[in-house]
């Protein structure tokens, strides 16, 4: 039995009392606690955390569809990416036209999400690639599209963040990745603070922050629940869970992929770190889990998900993805219910 660092007590019974009922976040050692729970506590773990989303979030799943504006090419050099121009991967450097973009759009809407993300693969955004925004959520509106539009185009200037809140731009994402202790070991061309600075300002702004990471990027279990303090410290809307794709000509190509109980722990953990965020199943669920492990994780914390295809991956069919939440009778998040 794992106890809290500070009480002594049961980890879990802690968590209920602290998290359940007062709606406040774990801390960095009661974090490790949890992930530290053996596997026999694991279904008591996603229950509690489950009741936490219940009554902190509410039943409604978040809908979201992903594209990819510019593709490859990427100057940086983040070790888990195949859209690095410093790796010998198999992705090559295009742009998506505009014609393109609105289609994607309206076939997201069309599954039910609220919340279109516009992504490019850069250390971030030139005049070009505004344009290339600007003008896309233009000619989406123009196409009668209400939909959510966030964006994650890299770090931002505030003359960009700006721009971004003038265009409509409701919610950025920029991730952290992993732990600030573990993030020179994961990318060297930019640093954590970067990152950081980038979120800080994306916030003042007004717009939403969606900031998260990757699970399996060979940081330790102390790394993780560092990681998630981090974030609750950052206190952003939605953070997105994804679990490493091992992708041909990356350093991280032969890295094993998370075990499935260990990810689920590790979604509940950040959970219980983050009551009233939206926690996003993203890139990674369908070979970490399956079938089966995404429906407990849609039961052990998860309240958002992206369907259909991620940026360089395939994903699931948006109607399996939707199939599952109305057969775990969860509702989709209305797009009135965002705006």
């Amino acid at each position: 039995m794992e106890s809290s660092p500070e009480t002594g007590e049961d980890i879990l019974a802690v968590a209920r009392r602290q998290v359940l009922e007062r709606g406040a976040g774990l801390s960095e050692e009661q974090i490790l606690a949890v992930l530290r729970l053996h596997d026999d506590r694991l279904e008591e773990l996603l229950s509690l955390a489950h009741e936490v989303r219940m009554k902190w979030c509410g039943p409604e799943v978040e809908v979201e569809g992903i594209i990819s504006l510019k593709t490859g090419g990427c100057p940086e050099d983040c070790h888990f990416c195949s859209q690095s121009g410093r790796f010998p991967t198999p992705v090559r450097s295009a742009w998506l036209d505009i014609p393109g973009l609105v289609r994607s759009a309206r076939e997201t809407a069309e599954t039910g999400a609220t919340e279109f993300c516009i992504v490019a693969a850069v250390r971030g955004p030139d005049t070009r690639l505004l344009s290339q925004v600007r003008d896309g959520i233009k000619a989406i509106r123009e196409d009668g599209n209400d939909i959510n539009i966030a964006c994650s185009l890299g770090m931002l200037t505030q003359e960009q963040v700006d721009e971004l809140v003038a265009m409509g731009v409701h919610r950025y994402n920029h991730n952290l990745e992993t732990a600030k202790s573990h993030f020179s070991n994961v990318v060297t061309t930019h640093t954590w603070e970067e990152r950081w600075e980038t979120l800080r300002m994306v916030g003042e702004a007004g717009m939403e922050v969606c900031c998260g990471g990757i699970i399996g990027m060979g940081e330790s279990v102390e790394q993780r629940a560092e990681f998630a303090a981090q974030l609750a410290d950052l206190g952003p809307d939605e953070c997105t869970m994804n679990f490493l794709i091992p992708q041909p000509g990356t350093p991280y190509e032969n890295y094993e992929i998370v075990e499935g109980k260990d990810a689920l722990r590790t979604i509940a953990a950040f959970r219980l770190a983050l009551p009233t965020a939206i926690v996003r199943f993203s890139g990674g669920r369908e070979l970490t889990f399956g079938d089966l492990g995404t429906r407990q994780g849609m039961l052990g914390g998860i309240n958002a998900i992206i369907v259909g295809n991620y940026l360089t991956n395939l994903g699931r069919a948006p109607s399996a993805d939707l199939d599952m939440l109305d057969e775990l009778k969860m509702p989709i998040k209305a797009l009135s219910d965002t705006l």
